[in-house]
């Protein structure tokens, strides 16, 4: 063993397949799946909760959040299989399989942003709020969620020996990294990360300058969710070590996180700027 003072253990419950399973009744149920079910019904809570304290409809708002989780993870499954397409091909019958990990968070992003848009847009709410709505409540669900990875010892960075390392059984460690037995739990420091940035986004909710006005404008938390999950995402791909392939040696993941940051920064400041009508009045901001 690793001279190290403590470690994270395996997952508990290993089923014959390698996965962390429980059973209800008849129902085998995979932690991996119920932990992406239970971040996404608490992200879902807190959107309905803050579109309807900005005086908006909540059931338009879990109606938009339910068909956005559905174009999320469609989104995100094309978003992993795609790159890994001949290894699926040859075994089709996998690519549903969602509760067995594989969710490509950039690709749930892609479709669902658009679907919900749509759809808010076509149902006559209010988009600016939904977004200052949601903003919060991605990176609440995606803290949760990120634990699936845990049970599924998946997506664990380089080798260490630090006190809170992730022990990985032979069988789930990378290819070439055999000999070694702990690992960054990337898993964890991306699940705080998005903890402090919810906090981030709540704190950035309530600015408000002299005059009592808000600081940024309705719309922009989604700008600032774009520049802070940017950043996480990038510092995590620089320990990760399960994507072989790197363009001038960083990651296709790392590339796309440095896109979304510049996304988010030119957007902010656009949004800003940008000339506005009037916004409809709400209630008073005491719910954060």
């Amino acid at each position: 063993m690793s001279a190290v003072l403590a470690t994270i253990p395996p997952p508990p419950l290993r089923g014959e397949d390698g996965m962390t399973t429980f059973d209800i009744g008849p129902l085998s149920i995979a932690a991996y799946g119920a932990l992406i079910a239970i971040g996404a019904f608490v992200a879902l809570r807190l959107l309905v909760r803050r579109y309807e304290a900005m005086g908006g409809d909540p059931d338009l708002a879990e109606r938009a959040a339910l068909i956005a989780l559905a174009a999320a993870i469609v989104g995100s499954r094309i978003g992993y299989v795609i790159p890994r397409l001949d290894s699926f091909l040859a075994n089709p019958v996998l690519i549903p399989q969602v509760w067995r990990g594989g969710l490509a968070f950039f690709g749930g992003v892609a479709l669902a942003v658009p679907v919900t848009w749509w759809y808010v847009h076509r149902k006559g709410g209010d988009i600016t709020r939904m977004v200052d709505a949601v903003a919060p409540a991605l990176p609440l669900g995606h803290a949760i969620g990120r634990w699936g990875n845990y049970f599924n010892q998946e997506l664990y960075g380089r080798p260490t020996e630090l006190p809170w390392a992730l022990e990985v059984e032979s069988h789930r460690r990378v290819a070439g990294f055999g000999e070694f037995e702990t690992f960054h739990p990337t898993f964890l420091y991306e699940s705080l990360l998005n903890l402090v940035l919810v906090g981030i986004l709540l704190g950035l909710d309530r600015l408000r300058g002299d005059d009592g006005q808000r600081r940024l404008r309705r719309g922009s938390l989604g700008f600032a969710y774009f520049i802070g999950y940017g950043v996480i995402r990038f510092g995590m791909e620089q320990l990760r070590i399960d994507t072989a392939e790197r363009y001038l040696g960083l990651s296709r993941n790392s590339w796309v996180a440095l896109l979304v940051i510049v996304i988010g920064v030119a957007g902010l400041l656009w949004w800003q700027r940008r000339e506005q009508p009037a916004p409809a009045p709400e209630p008073p901001d005491d719910e954060g």
